[in-house]
């Protein structure tokens, strides 16, 4: 008969437990052991009366495994009381935020930018203030560097151009484009009076000259003017509006009539829209292209009526030579534009000269426009935060701009066959989805571009 090995003599080794068990006895009362662990899982003996175990001679009979298992659960939970959020660390100085006090009336500034967030829901949050807001992505550490600058007594206007020439958050760019206009002085002492008597001058001159569009020669200006508002980006429902179109006339008529020597020329009309859309758009709430101006009041509408005004003669100025007889700047800027493309692309520049395409016959609008009508009008205003933060935006970097923007299309230029189609596509280019992120990339190989061929913004000046 064969004989058992040892390891499977089990009894043996119960003997031996129970020996080792009697010698150290004491050793399971040490209270500091609260950690207990159990191998026998309440839920199988669930039902079966033994949730009560004497797993050790030490633990009292009616111990109960269950409620031990629900304390040790309960102990692991979160902690559940309100407690302060942290603060988020800021290890640039460009990162440091200063959380905005109250803007003055007069400025566009937005209160909903700054300011403490309360929780009354969320148990970790609820009845705690956090004075300083947690910034979670870069567009708010953007708005906050924004909102932190604007609401010193004279901001750095350097240090906005360079923030703003990577675009400006929706609630400060009233304020940041009339300051950088050179309407609006950085002064905050200074903005109200400034305001108030812009707008009381404006509003004379439209007492004083508007009722002159009836009278000889100035009749003609101003059916000009009439005809070509309802044609102002009529896919915008917001200048599809009375008060809208007759704000644009006074608008263009007082200018025109106040710049003899430039005058009324077409495609003017263009350029008041994105002042008049940005300035209204801190009365607004969403989408202003298609918001319903009834709601607001005359003042509103008044105050960004002459705002607009004052912007669009100031964005003038710099465009002088554009709308004078003949147009020379725009001429020279067309000439340069040929230039510049036949160093960058000579393949394009060649395609489109063996069809006969000439550069004046698609960039003359990108020029007398802006390329406004090349893009939907939220990359306009995207693309004019970049031209106002530029020195010579509008008329020297605008160039580089037009550049990259026809060179964007050489791959699929170069594959059309004649002038008809080439004509047709660049009459109708593809940008109707484009965002933020498209004119971003456009302004930055522009960038590049310039610092390639600087002597190109001289020729447009025309000092060689």
């Amino acid at each position: 008969m064969l004989k058992k090995p040892p390891w499977m003599d089990v009894k043996g080794e119960e003997d031996k437990f129970a020996e080792f068990n009697s010698k150290t006895d004491d050793a399971w009362l040490d209270d500091s052991n609260t950690d207990l662990e159990f191998s026998v899982d309440p839920s199988e003996t669930a039902g079966t009366g033994l949730s009560k175990l004497n797993l050790h001679p030490s633990l009292p009979r009616d111990y109960d495994i269950e409620k031990h298992n629900q304390r040790k659960a309960e102990a692991a939970r979160p902690h559940l009381l309100p407690r302060r959020l942290p603060s988020p660390p800021y290890p640039q100085e460009d990162n440091i935020y200063s959380p905005p006090q109250p803007a003055p009336s007069s400025s566009a500034l937005s209160s909903s930018a700054a300011g403490s967030l309360t929780s009354e829901g969320d148990p970790l949050t609820r009845h705690t203030t956090v004075t300083q807001p947690l910034l979670f992505n870069k567009e708010d550490k953007h708005r906050a560097k924004f909102a932190s600058l604007l609401q010193t007594e004279c901001p750095d206007l350097d240090r906005l151009r360079k923030m703003t020439w990577f675009g400006c958050p929706r609630q400060h760019r009233p304020v940041v484009w009339q300051m950088l206009s050179g309407y609006l002085p950085p002064n905050e002492a200074r903005r109200e009076e400034t305001l108030n008597r812009k707008r009381q001058e404006y509003w004379r001159f439209v007492a004083q000259y508007f009722k002159t569009r009836t009278e000889g020669d100035f009749a003609s200006l101003y059916h000009q003017i009439h005809i070509d508002i309802p044609r102002t980006n009529p896919a915008v429902p917001l200048f599809q509006h009375a008060k809208v179109q007759e704000a644009f006339e006074r608008v263009l008529y007082i200018w025109a009539y106040r710049n003899p020597g430039s005058g009324y020329v077409q495609g003017i009309n263009d350029l008041v829209t994105p002042f008049y859309v940005v300035f209204l758009a801190q009365y607004i709430v969403g989408d202003v292209e298609t918001a319903d101006i009834s709601q607001l009041t005359d003042e509103t509408l008044a105050n960004t009526e002459a705002d607009t005004y004052w912007c669009l003669s100031k964005l003038l100025d710099n465009l002088h030579d554009n709308y004078t007889f003949a147009q020379p700047g725009i001429q020279m800027k067309v000439h340069d534009l040929r230039r510049l493309i036949s160093r960058m692309d000579g393949e394009l520049d060649t395609h489109l000269e063996k069809n006969v395409v000439e550069y004046l016959q698609f960039s003359f609008r990108w020029m007398n426009n802006l390329l406004m009508r090349e893009m939907p009008l939220r990359c306009t205003i995207r693309l004019w935060d970049t031209y106002l933060s530029e020195p010579n935006g509008f008329s020297h970097f605008h160039l580089y701009v037009c550049a990259k923007f026809l060179t964007k299309w050489a791959k699929l230029i170069k594959s059309l066959p004649d002038f008809q189609a080439i004509m047709l596509f660049l009459q109708s280019l593809p940008t109707t989805k484009w965002t933020d992120d498209d004119i971003a990339e456009l302004v930055s190989e522009a960038f590049q571009l310039k610092c390639l061929f600087p002597k190109a913004v001289t020729a447009v000046a025309g000092t060689t």
